[in-house]
């Protein structure tokens, strides 16, 4: 195997030291332009490239960002971090992804992870059983920022960027009452997330006080899989009846519409669908599905702003919510 370029190779073949050829490579101003000229030439000539990881230890800064996310079949989190990809490109970093599989302990790994490697930020959507965050705040004090995104804790003291969870519930069931919907089903999530707790709350209050003579049923499903069986056995017993179902979640969309082509029925004429979306899948039916918009890419453009905001200096915690809006399909 050929040896890999080194400072004190070039050092050698020029005779000079090796701190005059690093300096050089800098372009430090106490080098002269010739020295320079010829440790550059040089080093171009041989290929020699800085050691990452020697350069990590100097700086306390690798240039990379982490994301954690609790799993990678969300479509909302492949915009994200796609999002961040493409914008940290632009300002010189790269980004490496972590899966905590829903797992508390296998998420604190994985911040351990990050301090050891002395990323220069992370962004995580903790999991849904995440309690403690002092394990996050500890990171700031090694002078790596940490975004919360999505799923957020309820700590003040920390960076968050969220989607407009309760102006998206306001905004599917609003349209519920416009078009005069009287039975409804709504597909909700894991209830201990606040993600959750903030959608089914502000859907059946717009609902309740919208129109008492609704008959709203509500449900939770941990799943795609789970959701469609709600919905097959959901349809047995509003059978003869319009049914609008609100689907809290894209995950829930996509059992929701399987169950929907499984019994063969139409929509909006046999049956009313509604969601909150990234956008990716109900644009995939026709008529598409009219959905309240919470953009992972969006979002990630946010994070990565309050992220450089960080390494820049900002100390204080702000809390951003990007605002939703209703996208009308012709499911509904």
């Amino acid at each position: 195997m050929k040896p890999s370029p080194t400072l004190k190779k070039i050092a050698a073949q020029l005779n000079v030291s090796i701190s005059t050829v690093s300096r050089a490579l800098k372009d430090h101003p106490d080098i002269s332009i010739e020295t320079k000229r010829k440790i550059n030439e040089l080093a171009a000539l041989i290929e020699y490239d800085p050691n990452p990881y020697a350069v990590n230890l100097r700086t306390h800064n690798n240039k990379e960002f982490a994301i954690v996310v609790p799993s990678l079949s969300n479509f909302f989190y492949h915009s994200f971090i796609s999002s961040i990809e493409e914008e940290a490109r632009k300002h010189g970093y790269s980004v490496f992804i972590y899966r905590s599989s829903n797992d508390p302990q296998i998420e604190l790994e994985i911040l351990k992870s990050c301090r050891l490697k002395r990323v220069s930020g992370v962004f995580i959507s903790v999991t849904t059983e995440t309690k403690d965050i002092a394990p996050f705040l500890k990171l700031d004090e090694y002078g790596i920022p940490v975004i919360f995104f999505d799923k957020v804790p309820a700590c003040e003291l920390c960076n968050k960027i969220c989607v407009a969870d309760e102006h998206a519930a306001l905004l599917a069931a609003s349209a519920i009452l416009k078009k005069g919907v009287q039975n409804v089903l709504g597909i909700f999530g894991d209830p201990n997330m606040s993600i959750t707790q903030v959608r089914y709350h502000t859907f059946h209050k717009v609902l309740n006080e919208g129109n008492q003579k609704i008959q709203l049923q509500s449900v939770n499903a941990s799943s795609a899989d789970e959701a469609e069986q709600i919905v097959l056995t959901a349809l047995a017993d509003f059978k003869g009846r319009y049914l609008a179902i609100f689907c809290m979640s894209d995950e829930i969309l996509a059992g929701v519409m399987k169950a929907v082509q499984r019994k063969g029925l139409k929509f909006p004429q046999d049956i009313g669908i509604i969601s909150i979306s990234d956008g990716m899948i109900p644009k995939l039916f026709y008529p598409e599905i009219t959905y309240a918009e919470t953009s992972g890419f969006k979002l990630g453009k946010l994070a990565l702003n309050r992220m450089m905001r960080c390494i820049a200096g900002s100390s204080f915690a702000q809390t951003i919510i990007d605002e939703s809006h209703l996208v009308e399909g012709g499911s509904i």
